[in-house]
């Protein structure tokens, strides 16, 4: 289920883990094979509107572990790339 967020430029962000890549036996066995890495996944966040989409590195745990700021902020750090 997608995460979503708005930021003070009133763009809202639609943010989800990213399993493209993963091969074999579908999104479940992918989803395990990421959390058994170093602990980082892989999310896309979408903006609605006319800004490019942001591809991020955070925690396996981020959906719980990262507020609505620090998500924001580590949007914005991407952008800037």
């Amino acid at each position: 289920m997608p995460r979503e967020i708005n930021g003070e430029d009133g763009i809202v962000w639609s943010c989800v883990e990213a399993y493209a890549g993963l091969s074999g036996g579908g999104d479940n066995a992918a989803a395990e094979r990421a959390a058994e890495g170093d602990g980082m996944v892989a999310v896309v966040c979408t903006p609605g509107g006319g800004a490019k989409t942001a591809r991020l590195e955070l925690p396996k745990d981020w959906e719980q572990s990262l507020g609505d700021e620090e998500l924001l902020r580590a949007i914005e750090a991407n952008r800037e790339t």
